[in-house]
């Protein structure tokens, strides 16, 4: 074995460097964490390549076993929340499992049940404003962003579309296949838009909307459907995005990843009962998007 070798064989058994997650909130009862796009929740059979996962790097930072009450999938990004205990755990868990359809949603803009539907056009099959929910009423309010493909037509609206129980081959192999397809909810409303004057595909100009998001039930991949259901899928979603798009994106920013980022979770305390809100910032590679279309970070 000459010099080479033997440095490229030593090179491939060198670990990548340990991750040091930023810490958003930390007291006695839980922790929450700022989770980077590619990073896993946790082990599953999926990841037999990983090293390193969420669950492993909090509970070695904090110096304490720590209890996962939600996932975000692989590429999201953001809050990503634990507890420390196993009672908060299951508070927490329940906080999460929380519905409700008996306000309205109140934001910077608001929906007023059917005089809002009756004042937006070009609505599609899917989309209905005859729910009015209200995020401050639920238990967990769950506020994600995503750049997502295209202008949309509505500017806000409440996406009632039931959704498939998505299953994996392996981990979901004894679960039964023919279930009906599940009630999944999401309010949205675009925050900002753009456009790049290239053309791809049959289109002219490459469009773009930010998009915040607050899902209402928790159905997997729900927001990534969702969008993929109105016809303006997320940019870099491989498994339901737009594969003339996607290209595009990479070799226009210069990166690879999906752009969902979960901004920030709003709760009550499990003990105090206090309402508080943790969110996370947008990472450099979000900034970059920001700076490109001279959107405010806010």
């Amino acid at each position: 074995m000459n010099n080479s070798t033997l440095e490229l064989a030593i090179a491939t058994d060198i670990e990548p460097e340990k991750p040091v997650l930023n810490i958003l909130y930390q007291d006695e009862y839980m922790v929450a964490v700022d989770k980077p796009a590619g990073l896993f929740v946790h082990r599953s059979y999926m990841d037999k390549d990983e090293i390193y996962f969420a669950l492993q790097l909090v509970r070695d930072q904090v110096g304490q076993y720590v209890y996962p009450v939600h996932r975000l999938d692989r590429p999201t990004s953001g809050v990503l929340l634990f507890a420390l205990t196993k009672d908060v755990a299951t508070k927490l868990s329940e906080a999460f499992a929380n519905k409700s359809s008996q306000a309205e949603f109140s934001s910077d803009t608001e929906l007023k049940g059917k005089d809002q539907n009756n004042t937006q056009q070009g609505q599609s099959e899917g989309l209905t404003t005859d729910k009015n929910i209200d995020g401050r009423d639920l238990v967990m309010v769950k506020t994600y962003y995503a750049l997502a493909r295209g202008h949309l037509a509505v500017p806000a609206d409440l996406i009632d579309h039931p959704l498939k129980e998505k299953l994996d081959k392996l981990g979901d192999k004894n679960v039964s296949r023919d279930k009906p397809a599940q009630s999944a909810q999401s309010y949205y409303q675009v925050k900002q838009q753009a456009s790049v004057p290239i053309k791809v595909g049959k289109f002219d100009s490459v469009r773009y909307s930010l998009i915040e998001v607050r899902p209402i039930t928790g159905r997997r991949h729900q927001i990534r459907r969702h969008l993929a259901h109105l016809r303006h899928p997320i940019l870099g979603d491989i498994n339901y995005g737009d594969n003339k798009q996607n290209p595009f994106f990479i070799e226009h920013f210069g990166f690879k990843r999906l752009m969902l980022i979960a901004k920030s979770l709003e709760f009550n305390h499990p003990i105090s009962n206090e309402r508080i809100k943790i969110s996370a910032p947008f990472d450099e590679q979000w900034q970059q998007v920001f700076t490109t279309f001279e959107w405010p970070l806010s």
